[in-house]
């Protein structure tokens, strides 16, 4: 679209008042298209999100199924607090979880002071971002994703979408199918702030440590790609 045909849409908007239909202002949106989609670093959704998570400061693990899932928190957990215990959700993706197979001990309900620990299922993954999506409520409290010191989120593959505009579609299509949640958290990366004497700080008022575990047919060469992907940055110091 010209320049010009952009500028007339916008005046005809602009000075339509009251008087347009709902049926003129959804035809002139239309008319207005889309943005390009933003270019996805990797050669698919796994390998671009994986990487955008790592260039996020976020660490990652990729597994099979669930059997696979537990093993990966637990011994994530393990090397990090030398326990087996957590907090998760009452979602029920993660009370059918396996949880014995890797000696995890999980407490489900809400973090409660002292708790290092959380655990969160994802209902979607953003390439563009390496951002993931939580609906929060009872069954996954947002104190889970936003006070742990160690917060760790489970994705499926599945769940991967290109881009905002279709994890905004997936959720309003959602919307009409579930009960509304109490809220949507987009987290892209463990709580940082640069205000503290103009220093890059984490943890300051949020967890300092965010795990990602994807979870599904994740391309064999999907993982390496990300983590080439994301070397440059890490040598650059561009992650501090």
């Amino acid at each position: 679209m010209s320049d010009s045909a952009r500028a007339s849409i916008f005046a005809r908007i602009r000075y339509s008042g009251s008087g347009a239909s709902a049926a003129e202002i959804a035809a002139a949106r239309e008319a207005l298209g889309r943005a390009p989609a933003a270019n996805l670093p990797g050669s698919d959704l796994c390998s671009s999100f994986l990487a955008n998570v790592l260039l996020n400061r976020g660490t990652v693990d990729v597994v099979g199924n669930r059997s696979e899932a537990v093993t990966a928190v637990g011994k994530y957990i393990y090397q990090h607090y030398r326990t087996h215990r957590l907090v998760a959700g009452n979602d029920p993706r993660l009370a059918a979880m396996p949880w014995r197979d890797a000696g995890v001990l999980p407490r489900f309900g809400e973090l409660e002071a002292g708790e290092p620990v959380a655990l969160s299922y994802a209902r979607l993954g953003v390439a563009e971002t390496g951002a993931v999506v939580t609906f929060t409520g009872k069954a996954n409290p947002a104190a889970n994703n936003l006070l742990p010191e160690n917060h760790i989120v489970v994705i499926d593959v599945a769940d991967l979408v290109p881009d905002m505009e279709m994890a905004w579609s997936r959720i309003a299509h959602a919307m009409t199918t579930e009960q509304r949640p109490r809220g949507i958290n987009f987290i892209a990366g463990p709580s940082s702030t640069g205000d503290i004497e103009g220093k890059l700080v984490y943890g300051a008022h949020g967890p300092r440590h965010w795990h990602v575990i994807l979870l599904g047919e994740v391309p064999q060469a999907a993982l390496g790609e990300a983590q080439a992907i994301a070397a440059p940055a890490a040598t650059t110091g561009e992650l501090d």
